[in-house]
């Protein structure tokens, strides 16, 4: 078992990274799964330009052929060198869980694998998994502390050639820290704001950051759940003005019916009403959350949870076929699902 805490993270990426060739990248913050996992691609040595050399994969593309992994994993480059599979958007599927235990047990030619997943509690399928292989490094992401939220916004001033008051950047620590690109977008803007100063002030920082820690997907899916058009929207402003991809949202609604779908199986077969399925399958929500799933699970019958699943994942799918138009794919989408949920 290879798990690196995230104090190690920089340590590991220039000394070790180099060493494996299968990552596990998970956690609660969104922002750094993410730009943790594009700093290991980076270390490869894989160009990430190269279509053929890279090859990027949603959950819900394996969902349609499971067996899809394994192929790219096995199948040679058609122009040979190394090449990169990059998953995104994993939660506990059995048959990624499955797929990567094969994987583990004999080294990979050519051929490097990252899995971006989500919020992963300790015997997850996919956690336990990982951390009982030796050749899968886990990295699992969680909010930045104190600490290391100082050490970001030292990083992104110093490249800016700025400092700051303690004051301000008390201030600072306080509105940022709830997703690391969030976090990282709002210390740039406030770079640029001050592009021609020698010292940021406190006002300055109450002027031009807004509060990037307020910022979740999680409010935005439970306002979709809720049918609360306002909060969705606030909710997707904030998302959009801290520079958060709206793919994130509808990735984790797509979980989150996904979840709701296995509930409602757990409800019909065994009888049990939802609080009591909430304290088996949904232990692991936040308890602040609990309530809003329980009303959506009463709401949202089996058949409507399935053809709603099948419909997020087929908005998915439209926006890797049209990048251009991912936003609004995603935005169109997500709204048409608060207004049905609404209608409930």
């Amino acid at each position: 078992m290879a798990e690196i805490k995230s104090h190690e993270f920089e340590t590991f990426l220039e000394k070790s990274a180099r060493h494996y060739q299968i990552f596990v990248v998970y956690g609660p913050d969104r922002g750094s799964v993410s730009e943790r996992a594009g700093l290991i691609a980076a270390k490869t040595g894989v160009d990430l330009t190269d279509p053929f050399s890279l090859i990027k994969l949603d959950i819900a593309d394996l969902q349609k052929d499971q067996g899809r992994l394994l192929d790219e994993a096995g199948a040679i480059g058609l122009f040979g060198g190394d090449k990169l599979i990059w998953i995104r958007g994993a939660a506990n599927e059995k048959y990624l869980v499955e797929a990567l235990q094969l994987l583990s047990q004999k080294p990979l030619e050519q051929t490097f694998l990252i899995v971006e997943a989500g919020d992963l509690k300790k015997g997850s399928l996919l956690r336990k998994a990982s951390e009982a292989a030796r050749s899968i490094v886990t990295i699992p992401c969680y909010a930045d502390d104190v600490r290391a939220l100082n050490g970001l916004i030292d990083a992104e001033l110093a490249t800016a050639g700025l400092r700051i008051t303690p004051a301000a950047r008390q201030a600072l620590v306080e509105l940022i820290g709830g997703d690391r690109i969030a976090s990282r977008n709002e210390l740039k803007k406030l770079a640029l704001y001050c592009l021609k100063l020698d010292l940021i002030e406190e006002h300055h920082v109450t002027e031009i950051i807004g509060d990037a820690s307020a910022v979740s997907v999680d409010d935005a899916v439970d306002a979709i759940l809720s049918g609360n058009s306002g909060n969705f929207l606030h909710a997707m402003q904030k998302i959009t003005a801290s520079k958060t991809s709206i793919f994130l949202v509808i990735q984790a609604c797509l979980k989150q019916f996904q979840l709701m779908d296995a509930m409602r199986a757990e409800m019909e077969e065994k009888r049990v009403p939802a609080g009591q399925v909430m304290q088996t399958i949904g232990r692991h929500l936040h308890f602040k959350r609990k309530p809003v799933i329980e009303q959506a699970l009463r709401a949202w019958s089996a058949d409507a949870l399935f053809r709603e699943t099948n419909r997020l994942q087929a908005a998915i799918l439209q926006t890797r076929r049209r990048s251009s138009m991912e936003d609004t794919i995603a935005l169109q989408t997500l709204l048409s699902t608060t207004l049905q949920s609404a209608r409930r």
